[in-house]
């Protein structure tokens, strides 16, 4: 674990923690913004750990899949076109029309646009919806889909990370847990923070063949916002479980520099890659 190489993997894995896809932005004659989003699901393989290889099912090209980002009640059009080898859909948690949700196969070589008012705000995620479900969401078919407030959060160094894990025999169990798709890739290059700078984490959990997954850190304490939202009831802890598909929003600032580790408080979990440290400067 002392490797400091930037594997393949590695970099898809720290370009995740904080690219964030705000679509093809315009405005509408009745001034609504409309955010347009481009979602082609691929076949690929991708390395999940030092030499580690996994065939996965991806929505362009990574996994998890891109984070969307968008403000409440902007329009929102997402133009999927399925390039891989299986139907394929993306349903997407919030409220919509129902015929936007993502239930309809789609497939290879058709496309479809998905089109809904982003609401409600706070942290939802998206996934492929077609059966069987278990297979097409652990291929790697899901991603965060941020919703802000009207009224922006206060300024942050915002990070996203997706819980997730990878089954590589076929066995319904994984061999491998982590977050944004790359084991031990925080432990080995730590997340780089400020002293005292507020830190906001975007955390889901889309980990399938295990019922929960969590989230620990060491030295400090956070607020948690479950689904995002500043009016449900809030917790000041040091770790979180997350059900299959759950998410929240982690606020925290660091007094002290230093190196603080995080991992899932699931001990297999955290022994087979999901662990990472923060280093406060």
């Amino acid at each position: 674990m002392s490797d400091l190489t930037k594997t393949t993997g590695y970099k898809m894995a720290e370009r995740l923690l904080t690219e964030f896809d705000y679509g093809k932005v315009t405005k509408l004659a009745n001034g609504q913004i409309l955010r347009e989003y481009e979602v082609v699901a691929i076949d690929k393989e991708i390395e999940i750990a030092k030499g580690i290889k996994f065939p996965g099912w991806t929505y362009n090209g990574s996994i998890p899949g891109p984070s969307f980002r968008c403000t409440e009640g902007d329009l929102l059009r997402f133009h999927f076109i399925n390039k891989g080898s299986h139907p394929h859909s993306i349903h997407f948690h919030g409220i919509h029309p129902p015929e936007m949700d993502g239930l309809t196969s789609i497939y290879p070589g058709q496309n479809f646009t998905y089109e809904f008012e982003a609401k409600p705000y706070g942290l939802q995620i998206y996934h492929c919806h077609v059966l069987p479900l278990a297979r097409h969401i652990h291929k790697g078919l899901y991603g965060n889909f941020i919703i802000d407030p009207k009224k922006p959060r206060e300024p942050a160094l915002e990070l996203n990370m997706v819980m997730n894990g990878f089954d590589l025999d076929l066995d319904g169990e994984n061999e491998f847990y982590t977050v944004n798709g790359y084991a031990f890739a925080f432990m080995n290059h730590p997340i780089k923070i400020k002293k005292d700078q507020l830190v906001r984490i975007y955390l889901s959990n889309l980990t399938e063949f295990d019922l929960l997954n969590s989230f620990h850190l060491h030295a400090n304490y956070f607020t948690y916002y479950p689904t995002g939202r500043n009016d449900n009831p809030s917790q000041f802890t040091d770790t979180i479980m997350q059900c299959q598909g759950e998410r929240g929003i982690i606020e925290v600032r660091f007094s002290y520099k230093g190196i603080y580790m995080f991992h899932a408080h699931v001990s297999e979990f955290a022994e087979l890659g999901w662990m990472g440290f923060f280093e406060v400067e």
